[in-house]
């Protein structure tokens, strides 16, 4: 039978080598701003700005546009070119494998796996979905989640309580969530945590030992979203993943 601490290796590593893949995160080599002035820049090809309804490239195989609202990838030889929105404007995120961010990446550390921190919890559903503003890494920058309800939890006799987020699979939720170990243990701004769809009665597993790292925690060029104040746990969650070495 596997372990919990080998289950949670198991998925830790996978994590580890999606983070360190040839185009994730880490090989990001800046955070660009398009406005409607034609712009250059030294880590991409072509001509970029910005329109209201697109962000428009003008390269070497012509002219290409990229509709508001949708992240798109290019590809361009090594390169892979994120076009995003963040907050209504246009972005250019240009990925190298070769970035020493990636290359120089020596792993995550993180606290040993205790299932005591797989809390059993309750999801509790609004009556109607709920419009949050959330403030971002960077300065100014803000998004609007929604919310289907808020999931409830004790931890050592204290009654605690989680704002949720729709997860990436239908059911699932996500929150974004600090501590009492944010900035000294762990990364100060956020850490996330997926969690799978309720039960029918409500019930779901908030398991803190797969709390991860947001992008932000190892790249300047990252628009990671500040969880709400209300998500600000007043306990030290000795639990997953801590300060990137």
């Amino acid at each position: 039978m596997v372990s919990f601490a080998q289950q949670w290796a198991t998925w830790h590593d996978e994590h580890e080598r999606r983070r360190a893949a040839p185009h994730g995160f880490l090989a990001i080599t800046g955070l660009h701003w398009l406005t409607e002035t034609p712009q250059r820049f030294p880590d991409a090809p072509g001509e970029w700005r910005a329109e209201p309804d697109a962000v428009v490239a003008v390269l070497e195989s012509g002219e290409r546009r990229f509709p508001a609202g949708q992240d798109t990838m290019v590809e361009h030889g090594d390169l892979r070119l994120e076009v995003a929105w963040r907050g209504g404007h246009g972005v250019l995120r240009p990925r190298d494998p070769h970035h020493a961010t990636r290359v120089r990446y020596l792993g995550t550390p993180a606290y040993t796996p205790d299932e005591k921190w797989a809390v059993p919890g309750r999801f509790v559903p609004f009556d109607a979905p709920r419009p949050v503003t959330v403030g971002s890494v960077v300065e100014g920058l803000e998004d609007v989640y929604e919310s289907p309800g808020r999931i409830e939890f004790t931890v050592g006799g204290e009654d605690l309580s989680l704002t949720a987020f729709n997860g990436g699979t239908p059911g699932s939720l996500f929150v974004l969530f600090t501590d009492a170990t944010s900035g000294i243990t762990t990364y100060p701004a956020n850490r996330s945590l997926s969690i799978a769809a309720p039960a029918p009665d409500g019930s779901v597993v908030v398991d803190f030992n797969r709390a991860t790292n947001l992008p932000c925690a190892y790249t300047e060029f990252a628009t990671c979203p500040l969880p709400p104040a209300e998500n600000r746990l007043p306990i030290a969650v000795e639990a997953g993943e801590q300060l990137p070495r």
